[in-house]
């Protein structure tokens, strides 16, 4: 017999509850993780637009020289020079954490490629002969020729 001492929740009601939780987790974790692979791409097209600045900026500043073909693939910043020029001419293109990006220098014009190991897996490619924005390449590209 109850009491009004003995107010409280049934086991019932705790376990729907525990229950309605659970598939609030369910919902949520499968979001957010797909919300981090965006994230990671993301940071990966971001820093191939940066690469673009800092080679434009190279090459501006350079007497209308491109700078050497050049690749990072920990992260690290890519320093970018010119065997052909003397004196200390170079610029530097930061990196995103677990981004890999590849300069290729392509006759007159370059290559920039880049890819975010937290991401989807997939390639952004910059060229700058034909000009326009970073787009989604097709596979996975090689550092070494952006290809």
């Amino acid at each position: 017999m109850r009491t009004k001492n003995d107010d409280g929740f049934t086991l019932i009601e705790l376990l729907v509850v525990v229950v309605i939780i659970g598939v609030l987790v369910a919902i949520a974790v499968p979001v957010y993780l797909n919300y981090r692979k965006g994230a990671a791409d993301k940071s990966a097209q971001s820093d191939v637009r940066a690469g673009v600045s800092a080679v434009e900026q190279f090459y501006g500043s350079n007497g209308n020289t491109l700078p050497d073909t050049n690749k990072s693939t920990t992260g690290s910043p890519i320093t970018l020079t010119a065997a052909s020029l003397t004196g200390p001419t170079t610029q530097t293109i930061t990196l995103s954490d677990k981004t890999q990006l590849g300069y290729v220098k392509n006759g007159q014009g370059y290559l920039l490629c880049a890819s975010n190991s937290g991401g989807s897996g997939n390639w952004y490619l910059y060229d700058s002969t034909g000009g326009g924005s970073v787009k989604a390449a097709a596979g996975t590209l090689s550092l070494d020729t952006c290809a």
